[in-house]
């Protein structure tokens, strides 16, 4: 069970750093840490090569020059040699039993791919835009670990690629700048037979800077989540007019049902105003999910961060 954890990164050092903390103190070690950096001025390199100083284990820096968040997962997937692929993003930390308890769920539940919990840390949590961005960028599920119906995001995620053929680029290139490839990647393994499992012990905190808390990085996140249901039936190759029909009417359902209620329960309940509002603004990008509409966050638009813990279009 041989395990490579791939850590894409673009200009988040002091991310990064605590990030491959938390993966060299693992109580199960990896095979192999691949720390691809997406960044074309290199700015990782050195955090990489600290790193290998102190590691009990091989660290492997990959430098891919062209900014995007298919590119850094495709030459992470390159690059590592393991049967197992850990994904663990530049902005998580992973309790000291992570891979462990990934491992111990893909065999005890026998499922290739697996995820576990993500816990958002956020500055000012009390206020309503920390409220919606910990609401965002959380991940919860059951308590124990259990079969899944749906994949979430490829961040605290294990794949064992032996079970599936896999393209050169598994992860597309077209989406490299508005997001969604691993929403088309899990696509691609469903589509294998793939079976997801959840991993309750396999813990991580997502640490969610303020650049990330503004309303209008939250405002296009959850417009993009709303965005992904509707547009995962209009994939080429695998349109299904019947189910974008189906989930443009729940988008204009939730925009007529959820907006009100927002504005109604703000000023006494507001905790059901920002659930309220958050899926009225993923109702609004159900109903307009067309190409060029979409809000660019990676690449050369921004940094190759966590895509979706809580799951494209779970609201």
């Amino acid at each position: 069970m041989t395990v490579s954890v791939v850590i894409p990164t673009m200009h988040r050092p002091e991310g990064l750093r605590v990030t491959i903390q938390s993966v060299l103190a693992q109580s199960r070690r990896p095979e192999e840490i691949i720390i691809v950096d997406n960044a074309p001025d290199a700015s990782a390199r050195c955090i990489a090569d600290n790193a290998r100083a102190v590691a009990r284990c091989p660290v492997i820096y990959v430098h891919e020059p062209e900014p995007g968040v298919s590119n850094a997962r495709n030459a992470g997937f390159a690059a590592a040699t393991g049967r197992y692929i850990a994904f663990l993003d530049d902005d998580e930390i992973a309790s000291v039993d992570w891979l462990g308890a990934l491992l111990d769920t893909a065999q005890t539940l026998d499922v290739p791919v697996v995820f576990g919990p993500l816990r958002a840390e956020v500055d000012a949590p009390d206020s309503l835009p920390g409220q919606l961005a910990a609401r965002l960028y959380s991940r919860a599920g059951p308590a124990t670990d259990s079969l899944l119906h749906e994949p979430f995001g490829s961040g605290n995620s294990l794949i064992d690629r032996a079970a599936f053929q896999l393209p050169d680029q598994p992860f597309d290139p077209a989406l490299n700048q508005i997001g969604g490839e691993d929403d088309a990647f899990f696509a691609l393994l469903a589509a294998q037979g793939a079976r997801f499992g959840w991993s309750a012990r396999a813990k991580a905190v997502e640490v969610v800077g303020t650049a990330r808390t503004g309303w209008s990085h939250l405002l296009a996140r959850s417009f993009a989540f709303g965005q992904g249901a509707t547009q995962n039936c209009a994939r080429p190759n695998a349109i299904n007019p019947a189910r974008i029909a189906f989930w443009m009417a729940v988008g204009l359902a939730q925009m007529l049902v959820y907006a009100p209620l927002a504005l109604l329960a703000l000023p006494l309940r507001p905790k059901l105003s920002v659930k309220a509002f958050d899926k009225a603004v993923q109702g609004v990008g159900k109903l307009f999910w067309f190409k060029g509409l979409e809000p660019k966050f990676y690449g050369q638009a921004g940094t190759p961060a966590a895509h979706n813990p809580s799951g494209v279009g779970a609201g």
